[in-house]
């Protein structure tokens, strides 16, 4: 498939709602073999992104044994969720306050995530990247990171030979070998999860402070881009949209207020970047055909964004529960529930099997929702 791109943005446990649609899309076109050439992924989407670009089998394998793993995961399986490592990261950070805000050489975090090390480990065969590239199954990989001391978005890119680096307003485009240590950097969520040292740099989640989610694919040669988005946006108002709206009782809790401070960094870049996207494509349509020469390095991108027809938070909500006491406490007292309307800070870290479970479901729903226009972009290509 020449110059289609998969884009997986971040979103922590949400991002099980990607896996979702991509099994829909194995399923309602199974004879796709390799439909990308180009794999953009950040943050949780930068996991699901090298899983399926270091597969070594078909994309309906892929999609499958990738659906597998975030079928038996726990929350044991990303992070340390016992009350010593929670008061351990709880300290880490309050001594930090001691000592200049900083704890010298060792990352700031709240949640150890040595286990997600282990998972991605046992997860992803890294090796498999750079054979399917050599065998021209896959041309470029990329993963986004944020620089803490540079301030600039990092895409690290594997690829074919030829492929250029860039740089943009706080955009860097790199070569390199995908690893590991490139995916915990750019799933690292502030404070959340540690930091990573990457060359002479710390990196940290790769949705901060990235403007323009899909520019690396267009950079990597995309003109086609399939876009699978964590937003619940399709579904909610009130301002000037569907839904209904319901006056709060009290003013924002903690948890709701992170919930929105993440959805500003998983979400809001990636919904402004395909808005520009679509302005631009719908500029192109107006240009006269003997001036398209004209137009400089612009050309018009085909899209499909597949989303959340359901509002995750809310789903969210009801699946707390299946939390480990120690995080559960931590979460409510926040105000991390329905009643305390900051269950979106909780869709982030609900990495259980009941949640994950119904973000499957319903990202394989939303797909077969949407088949006619999977299928019309596939077989356009």
């Amino acid at each position: 498939m020449p110059g289609n791109a998969l884009i997986l943005s971040g979103g922590g446990a949400r991002a099980a709602y990607q896996v979702g649609v991509l099994l829909g899309v194995s399923d309602i076109l199974p004879h796709l073999k390799n439909p990308f050439e180009i794999i953009s992924g950040t943050s949780a989407g930068a996991i699901n992104a090298a899983s399926l670009a270091a597969h070594p089998g078909s994309f309906n394998r892929s999609a499958h044994d990738l659906a597998a793993i975030w079928r038996e995961l726990e929350p044991d399986s990303v992070f340390r969720s016992n009350l010593t490592s929670l008061l351990s990261g709880a300290a880490n950070v309050g001594f930090s306050l001691l000592h200049g805000g900083s704890r010298g050489k060792k990352p700031l975090a709240l949640l150890d995530n040595s286990p997600l090390r282990e998972t991605l480990s046992h997860m992803i065969d890294f090796r498999h990247i750079q054979r399917k590239i050599d065998k021209g199954k896959l041309k470029a990989l990329s993963v986004t990171a944020l620089g803490y001391s540079s301030g600039e978005s990092v895409s690290f890119f594997q690829g074919q030979a030829g492929l250029k680096g860039w740089r943009r307003y706080r955009r860097v485009g790199t070569p390199a070998t995908i690893s590991v240590e490139h995916l915990l950097a750019s799933s690292a969520i502030p404070v959340i999860f540690p930091t990573l040292k990457l060359s002479m740099e710390y990196f940290g989640d790769g949705a901060m402070r990235q403007m323009a989610p899909i520019s690396s694919a267009l950079h990597l040669g995309a003109n086609r881009v399939f876009i699978i988005g964590v937003s619940g946006n399709r579904a909610v108002g009130p301002w000037g949209r569907s839904g209904k709206f319901v006056e709060p009782e009290n003013s924002p809790s903690l948890a709701q207020i992170l919930g929105q401070m993440m959805n500003a960094a998983f979400i809001d870049s990636l919904e402004g970047d395909i808005e520009h996207l679509e302005r631009v494509n719908d500029l192109l349509r107006l240009v006269p055909e003997k001036a398209e020469g004209q137009t400089g390095y612009l050309r018009e991108v085909d899209t499909l964004i597949i989303s959340p027809t359901k509002r995750l938070d809310r789903i969210a909500a009801r699946k707390i529960k299946g939390l480990p006491k120690t995080l559960r406490f931590f979460l409510r007292s926040s105000g991390a529930s329905a009643k305390g309307g900051g269950a979106a800070a909780a869709s982030y870290l609900l990495f259980t099997r009941e949640y994950c479970n119904e973000l499957i479901e319903l990202g394989y729903n939303d797909a077969m929702w949407d088949r006619d226009k999977i299928e019309a972009f596939f077989n356009k290509g």
